[in-house]
């Protein structure tokens, strides 16, 4: 159990007391410029299903199920998918201990382990977010670009499109500061969502049916081949979570462990079987030869092609928010006057340039390096693993191994050896992807 010596420690946790809104200090010392303790279960259920169906599953099927193989492949979407699912709603019951709630995954490992697991938590988590949005900037200047092939046959370098994405998502985060304001844009959010999957799987199937020629078969050398199988790992776990649980979770209102658990059963049901669907159609559609970026692929007249692009780009500048939102309650925090109005004449110029300052730096860096894949398997391994399966075992020993059954302990240090494992594993496996597209893109390439 925790101590009082261990309470002493942490300098932003708050008790359950009722509804809390923004720009209020509590009285154990927390401060946050986002609305906490406000949203439905529904809204964040919903939030979670449109978010995870964002762009990122038109590269799927290549980087999960290419490397795998049809056998390996769907064992290892069930396997992690209900490993993942476990692991969150485990997490998702520490959101209090002993009465005290806790808002960040960061000051949670702080409070149990000290102020080192908090910075390791902290750079982790960032490191997620900062890569997850460089990757959708990357594909939302890849859909703008797909749109200008279908109408020139020589269409501007992806960097220009890379920056149209960067000033959308800033527009879309200045004028939408926090996670509980997606409220309103999360039924169009739907309609685009739905809109471009249905599109895609009619035509997918179509191609499916039409191509006679595919082949499954894993390619490269038994080396590539493990390495390559390890980073499709990294990409399934990264299609079934954030690390971001207790973030989101701060925004329900109560009983909020059990309204998350809820969000979290929309997303593991409709939310899965969507964007596990697309993967798995496309899979069957092009097999080994699939295309990184799904839309390349397609036949059919050209506005099947725009409508898909542009109802992706669309949807991305919405869902990559909800990602995105741990940064922007950080530096709201630090930078904008507390004691004020999120919309106050003050706080809108201070978010301004807070928010100009974050998608400038993440833009130049996307434009930099274009490489898809790597986003997704880098963060995927090396900061995901951990944060998702190694860290929620590691706290419920923490709280409650001295209490619970041998078999409890063991099955929770077996997830602790198995997944730092898997981790250095994963990121070798990205690193060495990253040094492989280093010596055949340059800075600035036009994938």
């Amino acid at each position: 159990m925790v101590t009082r010596e261990e309470t002493s420690n942490i300098e932003a946790f708050i008790t359950e007391q009722g509804p809390i809104m923004s720009n209020v200090k509590h009285e154990n010392g927390l401060t946050s410029a986002h609305t906490i303790d406000h949203d439905s279960w529904e809204q964040v259920g919903l939030l979670l299903v449109t978010s995870f169906n964002c762009a990122y599953i038109l590269s799927f099927s290549n980087l999960m199920l290419v490397p795998l193989g049809w056998t390996w492949g769907i064992i290892c979407l069930v396997v992690v998918g209900l490993y993942t699912a476990y692991a969150n709603w485990l997490l998702a019951a520490f959101h209090f201990i002993n009465g005290q709630r806790f808002i960040r995954y960061r000051d949670l490992m702080g409070f149990l382990f000290g102020r080192e697991m908090y910075y390791i938590t902290w750079v982790f988590q960032y490191l997620t977010i900062l890569l997850g949005n460089m990757g959708f900037i990357l594909l939302g200047g890849k859909a703008l670009k797909e749109i200008n092939s279908e109408f020139s046959d020589s269409p501007l370098r992806i960097q220009y499109y890379i920056i149209i994405t960067g000033a959308a998502y800033f527009l879309f985060a200045f004028l939408i500061p926090t996670m509980s304001a997606m409220r309103r844009w999360l039924g169009i959010s739907t309609i685009l969502t739905f809109t471009y999957i249905i599109i895609l799987l009619v035509v997918l199937v179509k191609d499916g049916k039409s191509n006679k020629n595919k082949d499954y078969k894993i390619h490269g050398s038994k080396v590539d081949k493990v390495f390559n199988g390890f980073g499709a790992i990294s990409a399934i776990i990264v299609c079934n979570t954030s690390g971001l649980l207790l973030e989101i979770q701060s925004t329900l209102r109560k009983p909020a462990v059990e309204n998350m658990r809820k969000a979290l059963y929309t997303q593991y049901t409709a939310g899965l079987l969507v964007y596990y669907g697309v993967s798995i159609v496309g899979y069957w559609a092009y097999g080994s030869a699939v295309s990184t970026y799904l839309p390349e692929e397609l036949s059919g007249p050209i506005w099947v092609k725009i409508v898909i692009n542009f109802a992706t780009f669309l949807q991305s500048i919405v869902s990559q928010h909800m990602f995105l939102a741990p940064i922007h309650e950080t530096l709201d925090t630090k930078f904008l006057k507390l004691d004020e109005s999120m919309d106050s004449k003050e706080n809108i110029k201070r978010r301004f340039y807070v928010r100009a300052v974050l998608f400038s730096f993440n833009t130049f860096v996307t434009a930099a390096f274009p490489f898809m894949g790597d986003f997704v398997n880098l963060f995927g391994s090396f900061s995901l693993i951990p944060i998702t399966f190694v860290f929620p075992s590691m706290i419920f020993l923490k709280v409650k191994g001295k209490t619970s059954r041998l078999e409890k302990v063991v099955w929770h240090w077996s997830n602790i050896i198995l997944f730092s494992l898997l981790a250095v594993v994963t990121t070798i496996s990205a690193v060495r992807l990253i040094v492989n597209d280093v010596q055949q893109y340059s800075f600035f390439a036009n994938t």
